[in-house]
């Protein structure tokens, strides 16, 4: 008998025992088969007890079923049992290491959510080298090859974290998650899911905390609504809806604004191209002064999977191309959830292409001044896990974060799930919506607000205006918009700064506010105001003994007209109150206006008279300047004659250096 002859005897027996070493589904027995099914039906029902029990039963029967062996690993890692499906995993790579590559992935993931990350990537390594199709699997293998330093060093430095549930006027026994609050805190809009409906409830802010939430029905609908954004003032309200007739893809960005000062809403409405396309679009972000829209989007022309895009506000409520945030903030992986935060810099979002700890991380970036993104920070372990985690909300103090977690729920057994349209767990888990303190690092600026009720100051009724807020160090808006029929205004000041409100309508005289937070370092109570628009007199050419006149006049105050201490000198930061006052002049050709100076009571009443003339002449030079005709103008001081305020303390005494106009 040859060698030869020997050889080929051996690999064929040898050949024969290897392939005798395991069976599958294929070749198993009957009853093992039965077992193996039901423990698949059990598994994709959720009763995770019920497939353990089948599985073991079918391995029982067979011992040598491959198939069996895997599920039971797998379910033991969807169950969280991390050590258990690391030793059945490693038993079935020994009996059969070239079933599929896979299971060296799945095992990569078991050490890994253990924090084995050496035997991590080990086992990545292996996938990658057995794995040569170009799926997300590699891609997202190499991930945490790569993230394996950074979860290591996390893990050994984690961050303060001590997360709260919200009360059950907020959560139930159902999904809840997404939360999106106003700048005020009276108004709570969130997602709730019942056996796969998604719809928004709302709770308002009362004396006790929130009120029960309630079903916002004048959006909801028979199909599915979610990813929502609301803006400061809490009336645009933008939201993520799929398969609706007449979407330009599978999930598009519609709109609705609530009526007047009640809590009825228009008719959602969808936002058009260019903000929806036939890709998927979703989760939806306004900036505080509502002209910048971030969202997320599947489209052509990103760095890779879904990313942020954003898109300005137009007139007639149109927005312009989309832009892609960039590599900076989008990876070729896939960006969600964005939050840009109310001091309109700090932007919030998940990501799972970018360093972190596993699977989709948060990341906050701050918007730099020439209008470049820093590089996105990780919010650190245990905000962060080897999980997935959910979309971030912060409140206006920049430090109260609320997210919608699982982990309770998990640590019961329950099982995470993927694919729906809003990235949202299944219905198995019981999904609540947490608040917690960022660390101080990943804080936004704190930032206060002014919310305004505008009337007409004779009949004190509410009126439609334009209203614009000016950093008066940059002398740039920060804010521009229009007020609706209910008169009401909201707008958003970070701290540090000191800005100027202008509000106008025509046929009225534009009124102002001074607000300045330069010194401000923490939270400052909110600017609540009542707005009252003097009317512009009508000078009629015939006047009877029966008519009756109409009210004189009331001075404007042009708060936000500023001088060199103890001199007549404008400064720069004047400049938007002096236009304002030019463009009224030129629109209204034919009024005539008094500019008047006045003084505190500290020091020499000559040397405040001849001060608040010179101030008062000051205005006068420069409307001249600028091409106002001097007949239409004059000037007067009344030195510390006519206080608005007690002289007794600071604020008394700057209110009552004040400069004003009054229409003769």
């Amino acid at each position: 008998m040859s060698r030869i002859f020997l050889l080929l005897v051996f690999l064929f027996a040898f050949n024969g025992v290897f392939a005798q070493s395991y069976s599958t589904r294929k070749n198993t027995t009957k009853r093992a088969l039965k077992y193996y099914q039901s423990g698949r039906e059990s598994a994709n029902a959720g009763d995770h007890e019920r497939a353990l029990k089948f599985f073991a039963k079918a391995i029982k029967e067979d011992p040598k079923l491959i198939d069996a062996k895997i599920n039971l690993a797998n379910l033991n890692y969807d169950m969280g049992d991390y050590e258990k499906a690391i030793g059945a995993y490693d038993e079935v790579l020994i009996i059969a290491p070239d079933y599929d590559p896979d299971l060296y992935y799945n095992l990569g993931m078991a050490h890994w959510k253990s924090q084995h990350f050496a035997k991590a990537n080990q086992n990545f390594n292996t996938f990658l080298k057995k794995e040569i199709k170009p799926t997300k699997r590699v891609r997202r293998a190499k991930t945490y090859i790569r993230n394996a330093a950074f979860a290591e060093k996390a893990y050994a430095n984690p961050v303060p974290y001590n997360p709260e549930r919200l009360s059950d006027s907020i959560n139930t026994m159902l999904q809840e998650y997404l939360p999106a609050i106003s700048a005020d805190d009276e108004t709570f809009i969130f997602t709730r899911n019942e056996r796969g409906d998604e719809n928004f409830f709302i709770s308002q802010r009362t004396a006790n905390g929130w009120s029960i939430a309630k079903p916002l029905d004048a959006i909801n609908s028979s199909l599915n609504e979610g990813a929502q954004t609301l803006s400061a003032d809490g009336r645009w309200f933008i939201f993520t809806a799929c398969n609706r007739k007449g979407s330009y893809g599978s999930c598009d960005l519609f709109y609705s604004r609530r009526k007047g000062s009640s809590d009825s809403w228009t008719e959602p409405r969808n936002m058009g191209k260019p903000i929806n396309s036939r890709a998927w679009e979703s989760q939806p972000s306004l900036s505080p002064d509502g002209r910048t829209l971030f969202f997320v989007s599947a489209r052509e022309g990103g760095q890779g999977g879904r990313d942020i895009w954003m898109s300005n506000r137009l007139p007639k409520n149109k927005w312009s191309e989309p832009v892609n945030l960039g590599d900076v903030i989008n990876s070729v992986g896939d960006e969600q959830s964005p939050f840009m935060h109310f001091d309109g810099e700090t932007l919030y979002f998940m990501s799972d292409g970018h360093p972190g700890m596993g699977e989709t991380d948060l990341y906050f970036s701050k918007l730099q001044e020439d209008g470049s993104w820093s590089e996105p920070e990780n919010l650190g372990y245990p905000i962060n896990t080897e999980d997935h985690e959910g979309a971030l909300f912060v409140a206006r103090d920049g430090k109260t974060a609320y997210f919608a977690t699982d982990r309770l729920a998990k640590q019961h057994g329950d099982v995470v799930a993927e694919g729906n349209p809003f990235k949202q767990i299944n219905s198995r888990v019981n999904l609540d919506i947490f608040k917690f303190e960022l660390p101080k690092a990943a804080r936004a600026n704190e930032v206060t607000y002014v919310k305004a009720i505008i009337r007409d100051a004779q009949t004190k009724e509410p009126l439609s205006a334009t209203a614009q807020m000016t950093d008066l160090a940059t002398q740039e808006a920060s804010y521009e918009g229009y007020v609706g029929k209910s008169g009401s205004l909201l707008v958003c000041l970070p701290m540090g700064g000191d800005f100027a409100l202008h509000v106008s309508k025509k046929g009225y005289l534009f009124h102002s506010e001074n607000f300045s937070l330069r010194e401000m370092t923490s939270l400052a109570d909110p600017f609540l105001l009542e707005i009252f628009l003097e009317k512009i007199p009508v000078k009629e050419e015939v006047v009877t003994t029966t008519t009756t006149p109409p009210p004189a006049p009331k001075p404007v105050i042009l708060k936000n007209v500023f001088f060199t201490t103890g001199s007549a000198v404008l400064r720069s930061q004047s400049m938007t109150e002096l236009m304002k006052l030019k463009y009224l002049l030129e629109k209204e050709s034919t009024i005539r206006i008094q500019i008047n100076g006045h003084t505190d009571d500290v020091g020499d009443d000559a040397a405040n008279q001849q001060l608040s003339q010179d101030r008062a002449k000051a205005v006068y030079d420069w409307l001249i300047e600028q091409g106002i005709a001097a007949s239409r103008l004059s000037f007067k001081g009344f030195g510390e004659s006519q206080p608005i305020d007690s002289n007794e303390t600071d604020e008394g005494r700057q209110r009552n250096r004040r400069t004003e106009f009054v229409i003769l």
